[in-house]
């Protein structure tokens, strides 16, 4: 019997799916058969997903090498994929890149089942898009996972090099190394967003600056892949001018990676600052004028 559990939410047109810390939420647009075929079909890709990541846990926490992947799992192989142009420059493991390629893995099963106008699958914010010839998406743009602070959403055409969305910082769910409240990312892949997105976060940062609280990982989670290094817990109120300084460092990251074609656009923000890289900031819209979509897919 599967521990996963399944169920549609209230609104009769997304669906919910966990399984231990795999928490998604995916919706399809389609005719009524075809979203109950991808619906079935995402469920059924699901309650596998965990058990093949957790046969290759030990080198999925592993540092990854850029040339050299021994993992065998088809979303294990792309989270690895998905962090291995950053492996001979930083550490960085294949976990990484962990909730967008399970993103990616089931809005592939979706469209495997049926014919599909647009669908998206939001492992915790990290976000694997589909969007048919012609169609669009808005993508919720935010500046603190931890409250509701929407300042704006960007639209995603299907003619847009993205079909992936991943936000990072020391206030979401995963540790960080940096200081941003939030870094998200538009990327060609799920995978490729979330792995960007960490290692932007963690380019946002004051090294020396002595009131920024940093534990080791393994003191919060002794599992984690991060072992002994240190993590954010804590960022006191900065001088604009500091601000500025951790920003910089995160955006010169963010238009390296795309110039490589890593990422195609990212929002930074920290402390009420914003810098955007591939952003015009005329195409940031407010979020007051269509809030049901945004609800839909505000990152967490």
């Amino acid at each position: 019997m599967t521990r996963a559990h399944i169920a549609l939410l209230p609104d009769r047109r997304r669906l919910h799916l966990q399984d231990g810390p795999i928490d998604l939420i995916l919706e399809a647009w389609g005719t009524p058969a075809d979203i109950e075929a991808a619906y079935r079909t995402a469920a059924q890709r699901f309650v596998t997903i965990l058990d093949e990541l957790c046969a290759e846990l030990p080198l999925l926490r592993s540092a990854a090498m850029r040339d050299s992947c021994d993992l065998t799992g088809i979303v294990a192989r792309r989270m690895h994929g998905a962090v291995a142009p950053f492996a001979d420059r930083i550490f960085i493991t294949p976990m990484a890149a962990v909730a967008g390629a399970v993103a990616e893995e089931i809005l592939g099963a979706m469209r495997a089942a049926a014919p599909l106008t647009r669908a998206y699958v939001n492992n915790g914010g990290d976000i694997a898009l589909y969007l048919a010839p012609g169609e669009t998406f808005k993508v919720a743009m935010i500046d603190r996972p931890d409250r509701p602070s929407l300042f704006g959403t960007a639209t995603v055409a299907a003619a847009d090099p993205v079909r992936g969305i991943a936000t990072s910082g020391w206030r979401g769910r995963s540790f960080s190394l940096g200081i941003a409240d939030a870094v998200t990312v538009l990327a060609p892949t799920a995978a490729m967003a979330d792995a960007a997105a960490t290692v932007i976060a963690n380019a946002i940062d004051l090294p020396s600056h002595s009131g920024i609280l940093r534990v080791p990982a393994a003191d919060l989670q002794p599992d984690s892949d991060l072992g002994a290094r240190l993590v954010t817990r804590h960022v006191p109120e900065l001088t604009p001018v500091d601000i500025a300084k951790a920003l910089d460092a995160g955006e010169e990251i963010a238009l390296s990676l795309r110039a490589q074609d890593l990422i195609t656009a990212a929002a930074l923000h920290l402390q009420g600052r914003t810098r955007l890289v591939g952003i015009a900031a005329d195409r940031i819209a407010s979020p007051i004028s269509d809030p049901v979509p945004l609800k839909a897919i505000a990152h967490a």
